[in-house]
């Protein structure tokens, strides 16, 4: 997985009803982008993550044609 400082991180559940979570990458640890991240999450909480499953990386041109 490649990602960058200002990317999107979405975790998708495995389980139903319980919802994604979402956070934005605030460090990279690989200057090519590899893992690990580290993540400000949207309930304010930061903290390194090691991606893996139902995660999806979405850029901000991404997102914004979106």
């Amino acid at each position: 997985m490649e990602a960058h400082v200002g990317d999107k991180i979405v975790v998708r559940s495995t389980h139903q009803g319980e919802a994604e979570r979402t956070g934005e990458i605030v460090e990279c640890a690989e200057p090519g982008g590899g893992p690990p991240y580290l993540v400000r999450w949207s309930d304010g909480h930061t903290g390194l993550f090691y991606p893996a499953g139902t995660v999806t990386v979405v850029s901000p041109r991404e997102a914004s044609r979106g």
